[in-house]
């Protein structure tokens, strides 16, 4: 009867061990008819797929769920029907990106806003260290940034590169109208004109550098040195 348990408790834990594997590894098929509706923007089929029983948190072999599958295309229709009936905005895949992070970094105002109402972790960060508003900023995402900035995202938060969302706009941007004005966002919401990168380049000195006369001026107003 020792040795009894012992072995029970261990069969037990491999069963719950093979049975979690339909949602991650290797997914059901009724799991795979949900992310695969997904992916292609089918708002039936996984409208469908979910009332026969798929799971919402259910995983590919990407660790995405439906709605990153939904998010990576863009298919807002189907991402807010995910959305709404409770898939998890912070739930990141293989690469640490997240349906709330994906969306920020590519400019999908209409999903960001979603994700946002219904809770986005505005401290979340993708495989870089950086939070949403850093890519959004280096991309030229101007409302998105606009969006961020206003839902409370940290604009002086440095990634894993020693850059913040500033330093990107200018470094990775091209200095055009869009990170202009993305600078002009980030500075009238309180971003450190001084904060400068690993080696104590500032941002003033990045966009003389880059002959990016108009950050310049922002930055110098500013109060950049």
């Amino acid at each position: 009867m020792r040795l009894l348990f012992p072995v029970m408790v261990l069969g037990a834990l491999l069963m719950s061990t093979l049975s979690g594997l339909g949602s991650s590894g290797s997914p059901s098929p009724l799991n795979q008819q949900l992310i695969a509706a997904a992916e292609r923007g089918d708002s039936d089929g996984v409208r469908r797929a979910l009332g026969e029983g798929a799971s919402m948190d259910a995983r590919d072999s990407r660790q995405r769920t439906a709605l990153m599958a939904a998010v990576q295309n863009n298919h807002v229709a189907t991402a807010r029907a995910l959305i709404e009936a409770g898939a998890d905005v912070n739930a990141k895949d293989e690469i640490n990106d997240s349906p709330y992070l994906l969306a920020g970094a590519r400019g999908y105002l209409e999903i960001l806003r979603l994700t946002l109402a219904h809770g986005a972790d505005l401290r979340s960060t993708n495989r870089y260290g950086g939070t949403a508003l850093i890519p959004a900023a280096e991309r030229g995402h101007v409302e998105t940034v606009r969006t961020l900035i206003e839902a409370g995202v940290d604009v002086d938060h440095v990634n894993k590169l020693g850059w913040t969302a500033l330093l990107e706009a200018i470094i990775l941007g091209d200095g055009g109208p869009k990170h202009a004005a993305i600078v002009r966002l980030l500075l009238d919401a309180g971003a450190d004109a001084n904060l400068a990168d690993r080696d104590g380049v500032t941002p003033l000195q990045h966009a003389r550098r880059r002959g990016y006369h108009e950050i310049e001026q922002l930055l110098t107003a500013a109060g950049a040195r």
